[in-house]
């Protein structure tokens, strides 16, 4: 539902704007990273109710900037007493349905595209969804090698400028 609710969102938003909340949102992030942020455990979860509005914001949110949901939903769960590797694998299952909700949003919302390009089904570009998906099937399994290989702090650094550099970029483009 928060990803259906983020799509409908993100449509009424100028792109100007939503690419500036991305690049706010991705440097928020590798700050996150940079520093090895970890919230102190300090609470219980909420119940079914307030868990499901939590799930449609952290949705709405991950729609939005096209994240899993993971830079959202661990330091969440963490917060409130959920085991890292819990966390970590509660993530990774939210992953998929996150994914396919605001994948389905973007399609849905914009099929009504009067200019949309050839080989676009709604907001979504099925050439680069494509490649990019089989671009995953073979780099995959080599991140996880190269995860397993090098420290973690180097790797969680270097993603951080990564990150940095990618959005400072988008917002050179934006505001230049």
């Amino acid at each position: 539902m928060g990803t259906l609710l983020g799509t409908l969102l993100a449509t009424q938003i100028p792109p100007r704007y939503i690419t500036l909340f991305f690049a706010l949102f991705v440097y928020c992030a590798a700050a996150q990273m940079f520093v090895a942020f970890k919230p102190k455990p300090s609470r219980q979860l909420p119940s079914r109710t307030g868990l499901s509005f939590v799930g449609v914001g952290i949705g709405a949110m991950s729609s939005l900037v096209s994240i899993g949901g993971g830079t959202l939903s661990v330091p969440y769960l963490v917060w409130h007493n959920v085991p890292f590797k819990h966390a970590i694998g509660t993530s990774a299952a939210l992953g998929f349905p996150i994914a396919f909700g605001g994948t389905l949003g973007y399609i849905v919302t914009g099929l009504t595209l009067p200019n949309a390009p050839s080989g676009a089904l709604g907001f979504v570009y099925l050439p680069a969804f494509f490649l990019l998906a089989a671009g995953s099937l073979f780099t995959t399994p080599l991140g996880a090698k190269a995860a397993h290989r090098l420290p973690l702090e180097w790797l969680r650094r270097a993603f951080a400028v990564l990150l940095v550099v990618l959005a400072s970029k988008m917002l050179l483009k934006v505001l230049g």
